[in-house]
């Protein structure tokens, strides 16, 4: 894409200096060849930080290589897809370096799925083998011989703890916590005997190109049906480069000798944690500290009391969880230079109180999976909370347009549409998707109405799509119905998003009985077997009838009011 005359680009001067308005995404023909550089040059240096062990650069690459081989060994070839579905434990940033290595593509999974929605996951990406923990086994099993996956690797939480700690976590998590429920694969290989098993085989190198897939990144669709989004490896390759120039202003002030050391505490299926969080940090020779569940937060400031840290991406739930807890001045947030708002909406007075604890102000950005995912972001040398999404990335084009794909003026609303070279190639095998978001230009036609201020500030202020985001997760109404719909007893359901103080939004369902004996207790069990957590409804209320218009569409706007 050649660069736009600047008149195109009213942003450009609010960039920082040493901010470039492109970025060269060919110097790396693929993700692989990025690592491997990383590998090469940072062998010495920690990579992951987990329950006080670090994991070296150089481990990473000789486990990863070795994991790498016994994928290969299994016979799955170039383009096979392999599953990941783990918390944030060292093992993931193994697992997709060896998936990547072996010329295979990644399919993150939401380790809460239920099994409906991992067997949709795995039967719609075709994925012929699954890298597991443990405590997630029991779901797999009960969906597996649905799926086409032949080949389970199953990870517990100690694997890379070494024997004597690792040994006590494992006993501690399936023992005393009971995290594990009972189950049965038959077949399954630990991952540390795959590990082991690939270090006895050779890797083949496999010639990755550019275009070349490298993740399925699941996306909730309006149809409510989840699809994959098809990130290239060019895409993240793009997203990285401009991820560490916008960042550049203030990373580039880490004392020399000072590792870059980033907080990961979403969670590494989530594209925010996976480009920004993962990938970035690999590309900088930078050190991840792996926070396996963000949701206890005492374990989370607890952690990052012993740590010395720079980079700390989160959501408006996280950070306002934290600024409010009683342990939040137990830790050093001196050394913190950037914190990056994404995912959902960050409120002013989150920012507010972030900005007066820690002395880092919050950085807001705006992205999309379908945009791997950052595609603008506030200057990271701001001071102060604009409520804007900021301005576009390096290489980055933003518009608003109306319904027929026309520019709409400064100051007006409409879609916000982008161009870049981190949007994704389309939604796997689904061509009518992908027709239905990118315009005859290549722009990708996001669903979320905004303003163009004439400074090039967008701020978003409606969505056109019916999505319920609920701290920082994509929930489609459509989806939920549809699971509700099958339970006995329901006539029809309508669902919608609700303001909610802690999540931002939350999930809103209204049902009409066709049963009287129906009650709120059967729904929400219902809804607990079949969605996983974010997915489930906060607010259940029963009506007699569903406002409709007169061709009998559901208007959720009245859903919204209390009945």
């Amino acid at each position: 894409m050649s660069p736009p005359p600047d008149t195109q680009r009213p942003w450009l001067s609010a960039y920082p200096p040493g901010v470039p308005s492109e970025i060269d995404a060919s110097q790396y023909h693929s993700l692989v060849q990025l690592m491997e550089e990383s590998f090469r040059k940072f062998a010495d240096r920690p990579a992951y930080s987990f329950m006080g062990k670090e994991v070296s650069y150089g481990q990473t690459d000789s486990m990863s290589q070795a994991l790498a081989a016994y994928l290969q060994s299994l016979g799955l070839a170039k383009g096979d897809r392999v599953a990941i579905m783990m918390p944030n434990v060292p093992q993931y940033p193994v697992a997709v370096a060896a998936i990547l290595r072996a010329g295979l593509v990644v399919v993150n999974v939401n380790p809460l799925y239920t099994p409906r929605e991992l067997e949709h996951q795995l039967k719609d990406s075709g994925s012929k083998a699954i890298i597991i923990i443990e405590n997630f086994a029991n779901t797999l099993q009960q969906c597996i011989a649905a799926t086409p996956v032949r080949h389970v690797v199953l990870a517990a939480m100690g694997d890379m703890l070494g024997a004597l700690k690792g040994g006590l976590v494992n006993y501690v998590v399936r023992k005393v916590k009971k995290m594990v429920p009972a189950y049965n694969l038959p077949g399954a290989v630990r991952f540390n005997d795959a590990v082991s098993r690939g270090s006895r085989a050779t890797l083949r190198p496999v010639e990755i190109k550019p275009d070349d897939v490298a993740v399925l990144q699941y996306t909730g669709g309006t149809t409510g049906v989840s699809k994959g989004a098809v990130l290239l490896h060019r895409n993240v390759i793009a997203n990285v480069l401009q991820s560490e120039a916008w960042n550049q202003p203030v990373m580039g002030k880490v004392p020399a000798g000072e590792q870059p050391t980033g907080v990961c505490a979403l969670p590494l299926y989530h594209i925010f944690a996976f480009t920004v969080g993962m990938m970035l940090s690999m590309r900088t020779g930078g050190r991840l500290i792996l926070i396996p569940n963000p949701r206890d937060l005492p374990a989370v400031l607890k952690e990052l009391s012993r740590q010395t840290f720079h980079s700390f991406p989160a959501v408006n739930t996280l950070f306002n969880g934290l600024a409010n807890h009683p342990d939040f001045d137990k830790v050093n947030w001196k050394n913190l230079k950037i914190s990056v708002g994404g995912g959902m909406a960050v409120q002013g007075a989150v920012a507010q109180k972030w900005l007066q604890k820690t002395g880092c102000p919050i950085c807001e950005g705006y992205g999309l999976s379908e945009t791997s995912p950052s595609a603008s972001c506030n200057p990271v040398t701001s001071t102060e909370y604009t409520g804007t999404i900021g301005v576009p990335i390096p290489s980055t084009l933003m518009k608003c347009i109306d319904d027929e794909g026309r520019d709409v003026p400064v100051g007006q609303p409409g879609e916000i549409a982008i161009k870049g070279p981190q949007v994704m190639a389309g939604y796997w095998q689904r061509p009518d998707e992908t027709a239905k978001v990118m315009t005859p230009d290549g722009f990708f036609k996001s669903g979320d109405i905004g303003i163009m201020d004439e400074r090039g500030y967008f701020k978003i202020v409606d969505r056109k799509k019916d999505m319920v985001l609920v701290s920082g997760f994509n929930v489609y109404p459509n989806e939920v119905e549809d699971v509700v719909a099958k339970l006995d007893g329901v006539l029809e359901c309508g669902v919608v998003g609700v303001a909610d103080e802690k999540t931002g939004e939350a999930v809103k369902l209204v049902v009409v009985k066709k049963d009287p004996g129906l009650t709120e207790d059967k729904v929400r069990e219902y809804c607990r077997a079949n969605l996983t957590g974010y997915k489930q409804p906060k607010v259940v209320e029963f009506r007699t009838e569903l406002p409709k218009t007169p061709v009998g569409k559901i208007l959720r706007r009245e859903l919204r009011d209390k009945k």
